[in-house]
């Protein structure tokens, strides 16, 4: 089984360079990073291209966006299963492709657990992957997406990323995968990402309220929520778990 993974990028000179480095580190040898810049007026091209290595493809141009680009990701990938790294996240330790590889042997999709870090490499907030529950996404419950890896064909059912949608497009791809087309799904108990803060909807309390609103509409639309449910109120509150247990779950 190959997999690949699609790295998203745009001025990310400070930071590629780390997450390529986990990426070729994996022990796990099958497998392709596709890397999508987005015209990138740095030197995160340059510094991408150092490494020279046979596993990596880079593709720069411009795009309308990072859902638009992992969209170029999903046409290009040759894998037999695919994930998303994203330009300043890491694999937490070599083994994580090896666990993907033996996961998807016997499940469509997998997921895990993952840590945010600070800009100093602190640990500021756990997220502690549940095997999904009898009403999957209505329950609040959802995979972090950073671990997310499905087959291709999965991939091929589920389309393209909705460009609509500004901060949710990952939360509503990975519903349809489960909820939708029914993939199924194996839990991996281990932290497989290494995440820094500040993604888009994580960025801001903004962010996170525009999330979960978009999150909403995705359900509106392929479960038939109402113009409130109950996952608007359970999905942000399972996440308080993520910093209450800080100081009590060892890495």
């Amino acid at each position: 089984m190959k997999i690949s993974v699609l790295t998203v990028c745009r001025n990310a000179e400070a930071t590629i360079a780390r997450t390529i480095t986990s990426f070729l580190a994996q022990d796990y040898p099958q497998k392709e990073m596709i890397i999508i810049d987005g015209a990138s007026t740095d030197g995160t091209v340059a510094v991408a291209g150092s490494f020279r290595s046979h596993e990596i493809r880079i593709v720069s141009e411009p795009d309308r966006g990072m859902y638009d680009a992992l969209n170029k990701g999903l046409a290009l990938f040759q894998g037999d299963a695919m994930g998303v790294l994203n330009a300043d996240d890491r694999y937490h330790n070599q083994h994580v492709l090896s666990r993907i590889a033996e996961a998807l042997q016997s499940h469509d999709a997998t997921h895990g657990n993952l840590d945010f870090h600070d800009e100093d490499g602190r640990v500021v907030r756990r997220w502690r992957a549940a095997p999904r529950p009898a009403r999957g996404f209505a329950a609040g419950w959802m995979p972090a997406h950073p671990t997310f890896y499905v087959r291709r064909q999965v991939a091929e059912a589920v389309g393209p990323f909705d460009t609509k949608l500004a901060t949710a497009a990952d939360y509503e791809w990975m519903l349809r995968a489960i909820d939708i087309h029914g993939a199924s799904l194996r839990h991996i108990p281990d932290v497989m990402i290494d995440m820094a803060l500040g993604g888009r909807s994580t960025a801001s309390l903004s962010s996170h309220v525009k999330h979960n609103f978009e999150a909403l509409a995705a359900r509106q639309r392929w479960l038939k929520s109402g113009v409130v449910d109950w996952a608007l109120i359970a999905k942000p509150a399972s996440k308080l778990s993520q910093f209450i247990t800080l100081g009590q779950v060892t890495r």
